[in-house]
C-alpha cells in the first residue's frame, strides 16, 4: 500500500505547526498535577539559570 505523497507532506507541516506552537510540551506538563510550591521552585530554577548565562 503507496501513502499518498500530499498526505506525507501535510502531516509534515502539521508537526512543525504542532512543535513550533509547542502543544505537546503544554500537554505534557498538564499531564500530572503539580503542587504551587513545586511550579514556584521549578520556576527560580529556570531564572537562576537564565540569569546564570548572561553573567
Amino acid at each position: 500500500m503507496r501513502r499518498n505523497p500530499d498526505f506525507e507532506r501535510i502531516f509534515k507541516q502539521f508537526k512543525r505547526d504542532v512543535e513550533r506552537e509547542g502543544i505537546i510540551r503544554e500537554m505534557k506538563k498538564k499531564e500530572f498535577y503539580e503542587k504551587p510550591s513545586q511550579i514556584r521552585r521549578r520556576r527560580k530554577a529556570r531564572k537562576g539559570r537564565r540569569s546564570a548565562v548572561v553573567r
